[in-house]
């Protein structure tokens, strides 16, 4: 190479030895060693410091010499374990914000009976699958305050986030990659941060880039008015929130919450798939300060979105003890868009049998019956505490991931009234956009009738139902496991018995254009009313129900093939596997282009 010498270590008569360094030379800004490669005398120099040489140009004459006492150079014996000074000036940068280097932190965690962010990724992750990013970012306040006391203070500017497998041990390669973020309650209370913005812009690209789920831990206070680093005004310029929310329906979005969450961070807990919280969250839109600058009064932060409002109207989807337990549940919700499992088990199969009384009016427990139809320990039901009416779970059968869908009897008999349309709406929109294929198990008299239903709004809010069960792309399999009447049941199965690949009947199943006992009274109004004698009005119109019962019974219902068929409860499982691996194999979700533009958040 072209260079030029700056040292010249030998003179004419020198003895030199194999591997000795003669000149040191610079090429564009790099410094090499010229070493000769046998011992031996000098003989000539004909280069000298400060002179520049070419490819090809002699530099030295030397005499190679047959000599014992010349030994060759030997190279210093490298200290594998010696840590140079770079290195540990950057060990020590990422110490600082190391549990163990902030213990003071950490017992402020303790005393509140929570753990450290960085607890909370390890938890998620496997055990040394963790790469991070952005953990010697500062806080952008070097205007206010010394750079020592910001590396201190604000290690990673209060968000720790990265790359990491979860369930490694099942799903392996890509399938188990996830972008894990936390906020640091610990750093100025986890507030939103100039740099720790940036660091979620640059995670949120990764995870449209590489198409990895994202799981996001919340807790934390907004947006932060302390930095002072920027030249801007607002703020409003970030792009945080464009690219999560641009993240709903490509992948996996997972929110993660204890204690507060307010404003900016609440925003983000908002725009999740899931929303995983402890039984201390408070969560809202604005915190205290934001209230009370409002001019809305003053309230402890306790007041503010306490768990028990948050569950109840839908914005909490799995409500857990603490954040051990979230974490795990965290990790059961991947686990059905990670893909199938190689092995499961299931209880007694006969117990499907008497699942449902033999009186048809008789209520039963429809959680009890999921658990007992699909894979043991395999049913993670979300937003259990709103849309009573309607049940809305994550499964498995045969180690294969489904969604459900369930009318509740135990709640307006199974009605469908405006928040179980939208919990199930939106449930089959998760399921559509990650191709978990869908199994309603339909016990409905119908939509909720009433002027007080119509007042929430039931005709668009049903509506909803049939809108997106209609264009759903995933397989979608109906069971009726009793009452299939009027519209109700059509939204349960998409539009119609033909819809679905299979719609298939227990033999409690019962079919009609709207509830039998409704359906006499209607139809047969004026017969009734002819009737003066209570006790013989009444018995008139249970036969008449009775009559109306063996018309619409399932196996009537299947002997006009409205129906696929009227099957043994002990064969349900066997229906669906088979149904599921007779669908032709289609990308994951990972591997094609996103299917819906997002996810309603509602």
């Amino acid at each position: 190479m072209q260079g030029t010498a700056v040292t010249v270590s030998v003179a004419v008569g020198d003895t030199v030895r194999a591997g000795q360094t003669v000149v040191l030379m610079e090429s564009m800004k790099m410094l090499h060693d010229v070493k000769v490669t046998a011992g031996g005398v000098v003989c000539n120099v004909l280069i000298a410091e400060g002179v520049t040489v070419t490819p090809g140009q002699l530099m030295l004459v030397i005499d190679i010499v047959e000599v014992a006492d010349i030994a060759d150079v030997v190279e210093d014996q490298l200290d594998l374990s010696r840590i140079r000074p770079d290195l540990a000036e950057v060990l020590a940068r990422h110490e600082v914000g190391f549990d163990t280097a902030r213990p003071e932190a950490v017992q402020r965690r303790r005393s509140v009976g929570r753990r450290t962010a960085r607890e909370n990724v390890a938890d998620l992750v496997d055990q040394g699958s963790f790469v991070e990013y952005g953990p010697v970012v500062i806080a952008a306040q070097r205007r206010r305050r010394p750079v020592d006391e910001l590396i201190t203070r604000t290690p990673a500017d209060g968000m720790v986030g990265g790359i990491g497998t979860v369930n490694g041990q099942v799903f392996s390669g890509h399938a188990a990659q996830v972008v894990a973020v936390s906020y640091d309650y610990t750093v100025l209370a986890g507030t939103q941060g100039q740099q720790n913005h940036r660091k979620k812009d640059r995670l949120f690209e990764l995870a449209e880039q590489l198409r990895l789920p994202v799981v996001f831990f919340t807790e934390g206070g907004g947006g932060r008015p302390g930095d002072t680093d920027g030249v801007g005004v607002s703020g409003l310029d970030c792009l945080a929130f464009l690219w999560f929310a641009q993240l709903s329906g490509s992948v996996p979005l997972v929110g993660v919450n204890a204690g507060y969450c307010f404003a900016g961070n609440a925003a983000i807990l908002g725009c999740c798939d899931v929303v995983i919280a402890t039984e201390d969250s408070n969560i809202g839109m604005g915190g205290p300060a934001m209230i009370e600058g409002g001019g809305l009064g003053v309230f402890a932060p306790t007041e503010i979105g306490p768990i028990d409002v948050q569950r109840a109207n839908g914005v909490v989807d799995i409500v857990v003890r603490d954040e051990a337990e979230a974490v795990r549940v965290a990790k059961q919700y991947l686990s059905y868009f990670q893909g199938p499992v190689p092995t499961w088990e299931h209880g007694d199969q006969r117990l499907l049998r008497h699942v449902i009384p033999e009186d048809r009016k008789r209520s039963y427990d429809v959680r009890a019956l999921l658990d007992a139809l699909f894979d043991t320990g395999a049913v993670l039901e979300l937003r259990r505490d709103f849309g009573l009416g309607m049940i809305t779970a994550l499964a498995r059968i045969e180690g294969m991931p489904v969604g459900v869908i369930a009318n509740n009897p135990g709640h307006l008999a199974g009605a469908i009234d405006s928040d179980g349309a939208d919990k199930a709406a939106r449930f089959l929109q998760l399921c559509d956009a990650f191709d978990i294929p869908v199994i309603s198990l339909c016990d409905t008299p119908g939509m909720m009738v009433g002027p007080d239903i119509e007042r929430a709004a039931l005709v668009r809010h049903c509506s909803r139902l049939f809108v997106t069960g209609a264009n759903l792309t995933v397989p979608y399999i109906t069971l009726v496991t009793r009452k299939a009447y009027g519209l109700g049941a059509q939204a349960m199965m998409g539009g119609s018995t033909k819809a679905p690949l299979a719609t298939v009947a227990w033999p409690t199943g019962e079919f009609g254009g709207m509830g039998l006992e409704g359906a006499v009274r209607l139809g047969y109004r004026n017969e009734l009313e002819a009737v003066s004698d209570p006790v013989e009005r009444e018995a008139m119109f249970q036969q008449m129900v009775d009559r109306m019962y063996q018309h619409g019974k399932a196996l009537n219902a299947a002997s006009h093939f409205e129906i696929d068929d009227v099957i043994d409860p002990i064969d349900t499982r066997r229906w669906i596997a088979t149904l599921l691996r007779s669908t032709p194999p289609s990308p994951a979700w990972s591997a094609r282009p996103k299917k819906r533009p997002n996810i309603d958040t509602w």
